[in-house]
């Protein structure tokens, strides 16, 4: 019993010692400066912190002195203490004392070794300033703090873990970064050199952009913040955002890019609005380019078992994320400044709201980043293509009136989008039986419009991505078949009777098997989605709506010398020529009607001289239904009805116009319709 007692009296001695010296360390290096968050790169996050004065009065050092001796004093009497008691506990013979013994002498040394050096420190400062004043002021300008190299240290290493609360965030009690490191701690020189070219490597090779360039920029470069002057402006109540898992797919990925984007993210994000970032190897040769990456806190890796595409992929990390919100990103991309906050505070106000940032281009040969212009949005044409549209007059008026508010867009690229997770799951995914890449976005933009949702670029959301002329994989079965058999799944499920005119853009769909779409049907039954009239009228009105009944209609092209020209009418009547083909309809546009073949446009109608055709040039006249008016259209070629031996020709149109010539099969009498034989 006396010795139990014995054993609580040390510790007892043990715990007061302890706190005593834990209060005088903190009065002693209070007002220490709170070091950058990052240590590696002096430009990251910074703490403000309220500076010290440098220059102290003499008296009061004295008095921090002697303060600090008396303490020193009553210390050394604790410390004769314990050993007093140290000495009755080896008297009764105790050898499990022994270690504590050294545990303690070493603590309480260390300790107080650390006071006195505080001390001293302080002492070499007050010297420093008595025979340098002037150097002392400038160097309190350069390090607003002042204190000593010690302290200086204690304040770095409480930052730091500061930095590393703050990385968990509020809802990430459970992550597991056990062996995990800061992003900025990460050894990106060995995880480079890993992906590095060959000597004699091509740097376009892989991936068709230029991968020299890409692996000598910085993994944490600074970009252009592209952003409007509104958007620095704008406040968010960053805690009652929902936090986001970002999804990131790749095949075959460069090292460069995808550490960049990881690190983009990371670096530009409020740390606890980051859930995780999953990282989806679609079965990449190389399978370590993704589980280098782990090492990083909050970066997770996954790899498919065999080639699924990016839309399989997507849904597979989406199956294990555990963000409220998923945010897919391309693996080619850098976030910008203040990118997260814009896209999750929609999604805060409107769960149903599927949101994307401006996509800044990343130039594929030197990376250099450029801001894309804020006045476009998503579209398409028949062929079910994706588009960027310009917005109308009015559209950007508004947008100069409110240039941080989001923009409806019709249809949005599909790499970059952030959409609440249940909300996902409740639309139906993606279309799994949708192959590799091409048409999802098309069937997500509809889907998410019909069933009552809505589809929103954020312009103060900026995220840059690397545009490439040619895609880096193959695709199983050729890309062209597979882009065919997913838009086909996307138009039969969505369009209803519309899809005829994506059939007549593109007659080869017909001849394309698209499988069983039962499943997304039952997926638009069960949330009573909307019809695609209601779409056109509502969302995407500028779409121009095909004439029925027509053996052409639309822009009608030539290809001459590698370009694509369109006829056109610049002047509202008169003759015709070829221009550049713009794809907005309006004075490009036009009907071969099936009824009374009419070559139209708008209320105007082509014609020839009846009397002299050959040489002449066709002009636009008021609609009559003569026979000077009335056209053929055979293997491509547009012909007067009744003189199977003449065809409309462009070698001439600068100098005349369109004319008539004698058909000869040379390239300026070949034509194509946008659209052909609509019903």
């Amino acid at each position: 019993m006396r010795r139990n007692s014995r054993i609580l009296l040390l510790f007892g001695i043990i715990w007061f010692s302890g706190v005593y010296l834990y209060v005088r360390n903190s009065e002693n290096t209070s007002g220490v400066f709170n070091a950058e968050s990052n240590p590696r790169h002096g430009n990251r996050i910074s703490k403000d912190a309220p500076a010290k004065h440098h220059k102290k009065d003499h008296k009061q050092k004295i008095k921090l002195v002697e303060d600090h001796n008396l303490d020193a004093d009553k210390l050394e009497h604790d410390i004769q203490d314990i050993e007093h008691g140290l000495e009755d506990l080896k008297d009764s013979n105790d050898d499990e004392f022994a270690a504590i013994e050294d545990s303690i002498r070493h603590d309480l040394a260390d300790d107080d070794d650390k006071d006195y050096a505080d001390m001293e420190a302080l002492s070499e400062e007050d010297k420093d300033d008595e025979n340098d004043a002037a150097k002392k002021e400038s160097k309190a300008k350069a390090e607003p703090t002042g204190d000593s190299k010690i302290n200086k240290e204690i304040a770095e290493e409480k930052t730091i873990q500061d930095k590393d609360e703050l990385d968990k965030g509020e809802n990430d009690e459970d992550y597991e970064d056990d062996g995990k490191v800061d992003w900025w701690n990460f050894d990106d020189s060995a995880y480079l050199a890993a992906g590095a070219l060959g000597a004699d490597e091509d740097p376009y090779e892989a991936n068709k952009f230029n991968q020299a360039a890409s692996d000598r920029i910085k993994s944490d470069r600074a970009v252009p913040d592209t952003r409007h002057k509104e958007c620095s402006k704008q406040k968010y109540q960053v805690e009652q955002l929902p936090d986001t898992t970002v999804i990131i797919t790749y095949h075959n990925e460069a090292h460069s890019t995808l550490l960049r984007t990881v690190i983009s993210v990371l670096h530009r994000s409020p740390p606890n609005l980051i859930k995780e970032i999953i990282l989806v190897d679609d079965f990449s040769k190389n399978p370590n380019i993704g589980p280098p990456l782990t090492k990083i806190k909050k970066v997770k890796a996954i790899r498919n078992p065999k080639r699924e595409g990016l839309i399989r992929s997507r849904v597979r990390g989406a199956a294990i994320a555990t963000g409220k919100v998923l945010t897919f990103l391309d693996s080619h991309v850098e976030a910008n400044e203040g990118w997260l906050e814009p896209l999750l505070g929609r999604i805060h106000e409107s769960r149903t709201a599927v949101v994307s940032p401006i996509i800044d281009v990343i130039g594929m040969d030197d990376f250099h980043y450029v801001g894309a212009s804020a006045d476009l949005k998503g579209g398409f044409n028949w062929d079910l293509v994706f588009k960027w549209d310009y917005m109308s007059e009015q559209e950007r008026r508004e947008r100069r009136r409110a240039p941080t508010s989001p923009i409806r867009t019709p249809m949005i690229a599909g790499g970059l989008f952030s959409i609440d997770k249940n909300w996902f799951h409740e639309l139906g995914e993606y279309d799994m039986d949708m192959d590799v890449w091409g048409g999802e976005n098309l069937e997500i933009s509809f889907r998410v419009w019909q069933c009552h949702g809505t589809l929103e670029i954020i312009p103060c959301s900026r995220v840059g991505h690397v545009f490439r002329k040619k895609h880096p994989y193959t695709f199983p079965g050729g890309s062209g078949n597979v882009f065919a058999k997913n838009t086909r799944r996307a138009a039969e499920v969505w369009m209803d009777e519309y899809k005829e005119f994506y059939f007549a853009a593109v007659p080869s769909a017909k001849m394309v098997k698209f499988g069983d779409i039962s499943k997304r049907t039952e997926v638009r039954e069960r949330l009573q989605c909307k019809s695609f009239s209601w779409f056109l009228e509502n969302v995407y009105p500028e779409l121009r709506i095909p004439n029925k009944d027509a053996i052409g209609w639309g822009a009608v092209s030539q290809t001459n010398k590698g370009l694509e020209e369109c006829i056109g009418n610049t002047h509202g009547g008169g003759t015709l020529g070829m221009y550049r083909c713009h794809g907005d309809g309006g004075n490009q546009e036009f009907t071969l009607t099936k009824e009374g073949k009419e070559f139209r446009h708008n209320d105007l109608c082509i014609g020839y001289n009846a009397k002299e055709p050959v040489g002449n040039p066709v002009k636009f006249n008021t609609c009559h239904q003569m026979s000077h008016q009335r056209w053929e259209y055979f293997s491509s070629q547009i012909k007067p009805e009744g003189h199977t031996n003449l065809c409309l020709d462009s070698k001439n149109h600068l100098e005349k116009g369109l004319t008539l010539e004698v058909c000869n099969h040379s390239k300026t009498q070949v034509f194509s319709f946008e659209m052909r034989n609509i019903k």
